[in-house]
């Protein structure tokens, strides 16, 4: 950040007392900039024994499937965050079930809530933000070609616990591992 947002003077980033973290701040009209991390809201959304995936059609990760979600909206619930997700990037109404995992992803300060939700109607179509959209089972599921950590683990998460009749919640963090060049799940082995 190089200029105040409230009255266009340069910025400068310094530890205010009392404060354990650099800040930018306007030294002409005293304007404290908190950044903090983007929330990602999304769902699983399912008719009969599959699920809704989208393929991307923008970046990042033009052309790999995923799960509806997207950045949550000032005026918003969490809720209404993933349902507007899903009907904007798959034209699919949802019911929004419970939320079913949070992910924490530190190193791109994103959190993501990914709810359980139910297609209305099996009803959806093919949204801006997307190439294609298509109800998949779990043995058509395209593992190699999922684009983010969060919805594979999510889509792994899914299956695993519709085989147990249980949807417990989960909370995760994803870590970039730079020895590898991929991300990886702390505090969780499945």
């Amino acid at each position: 950040m190089n200029f105040c947002s409230q009255c266009g003077n340069p910025v400068a980033q310094r530890t205010l007392d009392g404060d354990t973290r650099p800040r930018y701040v306007c030294d002409h009209c005293h304007t404290v900039h908190y950044q903090n991390p983007k929330v990602i809201c999304g769902c699983l959304p399912v008719w009969e024994d599959k699920v809704l995936l989208c393929r991307r059609a923008i970046e990042p990760r033009r052309g790999f499937w995923t799960l509806p979600a997207g950045f949550m909206e000032n005026g918003e619930t969490t809720p209404e965050a993933a349902a507007r997700e899903t009907l904007e990037e798959a034209a699919a109404p949802v019911d929004i079930g419970d939320l079913y995992a949070i992910f924490n992803i530190r190193h791109i300060n994103q959190v993501y809530l990914m709810f359980r939700a139910n297609l209305k109607e099996g009803v959806f179509g093919v949204g801006e933000e997307s190439l294609e959209c298509r109800l998949f089972t779990e043995e058509e599921i395209p593992w190699d070609e999922i684009a983010f950590p969060t919805i594979k683990r999510s889509l792994y998460y899914y299956f695993d616990d519709r085989k147990k009749g249980e949807y417990p919640f989960r909370m995760r963090d994803i870590e970039l591992d730079f020895r590898r060049t991929h991300e990886v799940v702390k505090g969780d082995n499945s």
